[in-house]
């Protein structure tokens, strides 16, 4: 297979490119066999494109900048995919009416475009804004405010081969997690629906592409209300239009009271626990696509964490007196901040490995097909499956590259003994497989989470170091991003029938982009520890709250497990328990039963977020089930395309308004 697949240079060409006439929506419940019968398109259709992949660089270098400027004022990151396919069609149309491109880039150039820009843009970042920023934080001293800098060679070599690493571990992953279970994926969805709707032609095809074009300028609306310092408040300060959120549940009863500043009593209120309402209708959409079971329990988790879990951990009190200088103190510490991440973070994990090892037959039916001795199963298509899918000798080469390099560089620099090393890179495949189901069930991918739990284990391994706790958890956070990042891209790429090999390549193209793009931002932006510190009682320019949680949780497990409240300790036996308990049931139960029993992955999440997308996504879901059986003909042509215009209006608004807000409107 030749790297790169020339351009059409002729309206032929192109026309043999375009798209199927069958949508998304309908590949979504399509088995393998059906989707290599009627959907792949094969190894002709141009993709892997040297302008395709050029476009996609660019595009990614620049919306990494924006992605790191987010990320270290706010802690989120936004997903590039959707914004760069709409960006890069308006690019290209613009050129081929000034004459500069001769023929139109194809509807899987453009989607092996979005996987390189996704990988620049958004895969190389995490580690910045969360263990590479905290440790910057962490070497400010009194004597020298500004801390030390990591060698610019370092940095470079650190983030490379985490990126890597994290899109090498999604090879074996691929395979079950799209074409066997189904998973949802819902940013993977939103943008084969966008890049479907943008190139088709025909009456319903044009029906969709307006539902979604609508959709989206809909959903456009809600960044500037929200983000955009429009109006001026009684204090004189400029302020959006609209709030984030909105305390409407506040007349509902909460549990427990606490005592103010001044002494007085106080009953606890709903929005005090964030049972609040989100503005932003992104979530709703995500919803919609989820569908009922994962968002239902997520809103259970959410409810349990409010009324039960969350107050009882407000009563649990206790006094560390014999910690180190961060918890020890004499004044009672209460449990209730963290429980639920303590809680969910192992039902996540406990149910999401035995899932995982459960299917256990189909791992080693996809691995044999990928080998090329699938054949045995007796299932026609598994001989095009292995000529067609990433073969596991890209796994396995990349993965020992990137996980040597990552060994390398953690023991020389950052004080991992090599044979730790070796365990975290074990485990952050075990968990970046957690992530990525999350990520496939829900939309949303558990980065911190996942790096919470690496910063509990290497605090009782090598409680001494906060650089080793704070780099052993960056390997899991950040190959967990890049993992579930390159799996949106290929399930948007096999609803499309695309070539995963050649959306693999592309996605791995745009690494080196990425790194240089982040590593360069990273230093131009924060020159020196007072950005993320502030310095004489000025506030920080750069926040970085992901960094200042990292580096917390270091320093709490500085001195190993034992500084952790017993409550939390009692979390994790109980959530790991819960975790295995749910997946047992669920493989014990009938299969026409199964979908009214728990999801631990969902019931994770729900402890883990803020309540407000949990409820966001429930309603999403409601929306879309009374459609489905009031009008399901409607509820079949429209949720997808309505929902992925609403994702694509507010991530592309969101872009646009955090550039103006921080760069134009902050003087840049």
């Amino acid at each position: 297979m030749a790297l790169f697949q020339p351009a059409p240079t002729s309206q032929a060409e192109v026309d043999a490119s375009r798209p199927l006439d069958i949508g998304p929506e309908q590949v979504l419940e399509m088995d393998e066999a059906t989707w290599y019968a009627k959907v792949y398109r094969g190894d002709d259709v141009p993709q892997l494109t040297v302008r395709a992949v050029l476009m996609g660089s660019a595009l990614g270098f620049l919306l990494a900048f924006t992605n790191l400027y987010i990320g270290l004022k706010t802690g989120w990151g936004l997903g590039v995919a959707i914004t760069a396919c709409i960006l890069s069609y308006a690019i290209w149309t613009g050129m081929l009416k000034v004459g500069v491109a001769k023929t139109p880039m194809t509807i899987l150039e453009n989607n092996c475009m979005q996987s390189t820009a996704s990988s620049a843009g958004y895969a190389t970042g995490g580690t910045m804004v969360s263990a590479i920023a905290a440790l910057l934080m962490l070497s400010a001293t009194p004597e020298n405010p500004g801390g030390e800098h990591l060698p610019v060679s370092i940095l470079v070599a650190w983030t490379l081969f985490l990126a890597i690493l994290g899109t090498v571990i999604a090879i074996p992953m691929k395979r079950n997690l799209i074409n066997h279970e189904r998973l949802r994926f819902p940013s993977g969805v939103a943008a084969a629906t966008t890049l479907q709707s943008l190139y088709s032609e025909g009456k319903a095809a044009i029906a969709k592409a307006k539902m979604l074009m609508v959709s989206a300028l809909i959903g456009g609306v809600f960044p500037p209300l929200m983000e955009a310092p429009l109006r001026m408040n009684a204090a004189g300060e400029q302020v959006p239009l609209l709030p984030s959120t909105t305390s409407m549940f506040d007349w509902l009863p909460a549990r427990g009271s606490h005592v103010t500043e001044s002494g007085v009593t106080e009953a606890w209120k709903p929005s005090d626990w964030t049972m609040v309402m989100d503005n932003n209708p992104v979530m709703i959409a995500a919803g919609a696509i989820v569908g009922m079971r994962v968002s239902t329990w997520m809103l259970f988790g959410a409810l349990l964490l409010v009324y039960v879990v969350g107050p009882v951990g407000w009563e649990a009190e206790w006094v560390n007196a014999a910690g180190d200088s961060v918890r020890a103190t004499t004044k009672p510490w209460k449990a209730w901040k963290e429980i639920g991440l303590w809680l969910g973070v192992p039902i996540l994990v406990s149910s999401g490995l035995l899932s995982f090892a459960i299917q256990w037959r189909t791992i080693v039916r996809a691995l044999k097909g990928l080998t090329g001795g699938g054949g045995a199963s007796g299932q026609p298509h598994e001989a095009q499956a292995a000529k067609v899918e990433v073969p596991m000798s890209w796994f396995v080469s990349g993965g020992l590259v990137s996980g040597a390099g990552v060994i390398a560089v953690a023991a020389l620099y950052f004080d991992v003994p090599i044979i730790y090393g070796v365990l975290a890179v074990a485990m952050t495949f075990l968990l970046s497989l957690v992530a990525c189901r999350a990520t496939g069930e829900s939309d949303i991918t558990p980065v911190g989470a996942m790096g919470k739990l690496m910063q509990l284990t290497y605090g009782v391994l090598i409680p001494q170091s906060t650089t080793a706790n704070l780099m052993t958890a960056s390997i899991t956070a950040s190959a967990a991003g890049s993992a579930a990042d390159l799996l949106n891209d290929l399930k948007s790429g096999y609803l499309l029938g695309a070539d995963p090999r050649r959306q693999f390549l592309a996605q791995f193209m745009g690494i080196f982009a990425g790194t240089l793009a982040t590593v360069s931002g990273f230093y131009l932006l924060v020159p020196d520890a007072t950005k993320l510190n502030g310095i004489e009682g000025q506030a920080p320019e750069f926040p970085a709250p992901a960094a200042q949680a990292w580096a917390a949780v270091a320093e709490l497990f500085r001195m190993g497990i034992e500084n952790m409240h017993p409550m939390h300790q009692q979390a994790i036996v109980l959530g790991l328990l819960l975790g295995v308990a749910i997946t047992l049931l669920e493989m014990a139960a009938p299969k026409n039963i199964q979908k009214y029993l728990p999801s631990g992955t969902a019931l994770g999440l729900g402890l883990i977020l803020p309540f407000q997308y949990p409820l966001s996504m429930f309603i999403g879901a409601v929306i879309a089930a009374i459609l489905t059986n009031r009008r399901p003909q409607l509820a079949k042509d429209s949720i997808v395309p309505v929902s992925s215009g609403i994702i694509a209006g507010v991530s592309i608004m969101g872009v646009v308004v955090a550039f103006v807000n921080n760069l134009v409107l902050a003087g840049g």
